[in-house]
């Protein structure tokens, strides 16, 4: 068996440093790169071999599910974790971008996963050298950053696992924020993906409820339109057109930093420089004198719009890609607070929902809301869930049991974000592993990226109110419904059909009514106790 994957990992290992040259506008410097090739590819091999090794040794002879095996299963999984993290680290590049989308896939992923990556890889990225940031210069700008800018400061504000972001100001003046792509990035994805893959598949191979290849195509897919600026700043664009077009009502609330295009390139990406507070900085964000449940209740409709409206959706919605700022020349204030501005920053991966696609989920996420088990069912099949494990892709998308899921109390979805909470979910996360795998490997990939950013939201989230709102159900609940009625609306404009929409609006709104009234009580519940 091993001697079958490391003859595979040699020839896919020859066959991508082929391609990698052969495409490369570098040919050169790709030759140099695939010289690294051997030895990540024996990082790669060493570290496929020593986790499957480390599973079959740990579990052997234990009954699944005794606490034994469980124990045992923890701590194969923390070993596991962390070699899989210091490869990360060894390798850089695209590796760096599978811990990230590893880390954002909570409760998806085994816990010890999640927790080790998320620990991790948002905070220790590589940083390019400012002679490595002159040579990206030379060659897509022909000039250096001294001659291109007025200013350029050659410290990074930031480095992310593609690329880092420069102070620096323009001839005439303005302050912008320099996104440079770290060198050769290009051509080393190419053997990253494909030495990714090595790895996923070869423990599929070994252990075939170990299913993440999804993982890797949808890196494969998403790895070459995030390494192009241009396509990142054409979608920051966009959707900043989807708000103001499809969501006019808070589309000033919404803000994407200028482009200037002439300073921009596949692998330099200049913005207009954001004086904003991390959207997770409560204490900053209390400092501005905004609350920072308007900031989550924000969010929500934010990312409500796109997903259920707009159909165009921002899949990377992590701490240190949103910021906030009061909302410029608003002089209205409630209760002495002052109206946020919720500004999205690295526009890199956006995902379309087609038409059917985003109102089924619509549909799925109304029923959710109001906990109406057939609807939750029939929407779970058509988005590809299967009648089998309906149950499991609504646990999922809330975090909750089935029985808290269809459970008809107002606030059957909230997570209050104890350890309660947390060990429950994190338990049937390890019990239904297998089960959870299947659900991945069966819904589209489109889908699979709305669970990542759903769970970057809840992290978000959890910061900012410590857990999940009720109001931020009911928020999601008027925005999906909105979204249904609308598509109901299209599919036939007859009288009849008109009166049985304003009917179902006027229910919808008894409902919501009804919602507000609970919400207004617990708070003040809340504030009374407080």
């Amino acid at each position: 068996m091993w001697r079958r994957a490391a003859t595979a990992a040699l020839a896919l290992g020859v066959g991508a440093g082929g391609a990698a040259i052969a495409y490369s506008d570098d040919p050169a410097a790709t030759l140099k790169i695939c010289t690294h090739l051997p030895p990540r590819l024996l990082r790669d091999t060493a570290t496929a071999a020593t986790v499957a090794f480390d599973y079959q040794y740990s579990l052997w002879g234990l009954e699944p599910g005794t606490p034994a095996w469980l124990s045992a299963k923890h701590d194969a999984h923390l070993r596991s974790a962390n070699r899989l993290q210091e490869l990360c680290f060894r390798n850089g590049g695209i590796y760096i971008k599978l811990g990230q989308h590893i880390a954002q896939l909570e409760y998806v992923v085994p816990e010890e996963y999640v927790q080790t990556m998320r620990a991790s890889m948002l905070k220790r990225c590589p940083v390019s050298s400012y002679e490595q940031v002159c040579q990206v210069f030379g060659k897509d700008m022909g000039e250096s950053p001294e001659t291109v800018f007025a200013e350029f400061d050659p410290v990074p504000l930031a480095s992310a696992s593609l690329a880092q972001v420069h102070a620096a100001r323009t001839h005439d003046g303005q302050k912008v924020a320099v996104k440079v792509q770290h060198d050769h990035l290009t051509d080393t994805s190419v053997i990253d993906i494909a030495t990714v893959g090595l790895i996923v598949n070869t423990l599929h191979y070994i252990f075939p409820t170990f299913d993440y290849r999804w993982l890797v195509d949808e890196i494969r897919e998403s790895a070459p339109k995030e390494l192009d600026f241009l396509n990142e700043a054409k979608n920051s664009e966009k959707c900043l057109q989807n708000f103001r077009r499809l969501s006019p009502h808070i589309a000033e609330s919404i803000y994407v930093p200028k482009v200037y295009w002439t300073l921009t390139s596949s692998r330099i990406l200049t913005m207009e420089f954001m004086d904003a507070k991390e959207v997770t900085d409560v204490n900053g964000i209390k400092q501005l004198g905004i609350r920072p449940v308007d900031v989550s209740n924000l969010v929500s409709k934010a990312f409500s719009e796109m997903i259920f409206k707009h159909g165009f959706v921002h899949c990377d919605p992590h701490a240190a890609n949103m910021m906030i700022r009061p909302l410029p020349q608003d002089s209205r204030k409630t209760f002495g607070w002052r109206r946020p501005q919720l500004i999205l920053l690295d526009h890199g991966l956006y995902k379309e929902l087609d038409y059917t696609t985003r109102i089924s989920y619509a549909s799925l996420w109304k029923a959710l809301v109001f906990a109406d088990a057939k609807s939750i069912k029939e929407n779970s099949v058509k988005l590809g869930a299967g009648e089998d494990l309906h149950a499991l892709f609504a646990g999922v998308l809330t975090m909750r049991p089935w029985k808290s899921v269809i459970d008809p109390s107002v606030d059957h979805l909230v997570l209050d974000g104890n350890n309660t909470d947390r060990s429950e979910v994190q338990m049937y996360a390890s019990l239904y592993f297998s089960q959870i795998s299947e659900l991945l490997r069966r819904l589209p990939r489109v889908i699979l990226l709305m669970l990542k950013t759903n769970d970057c939201l809840r992290a978000v989230n959890h910061a900012l109110v410590g857990g999940t709102s009720l109001e931020s159900f009911v928020i999601i609940g008027r925005i999906s419904s909105e979204a249904v009625l609308e598509a109901k609306r299209r599919s036939n404009r007859s009288f009849l059909n008109k009166l049985i929409i304003w009917l179902e609006e006027i229910l919808l709104e008894a409902r919501f009514f009804s919602l507000k009234l609970v919400l207004c009580f617990m708070q003040l519940k809340k504030l009374l106790a407080s």
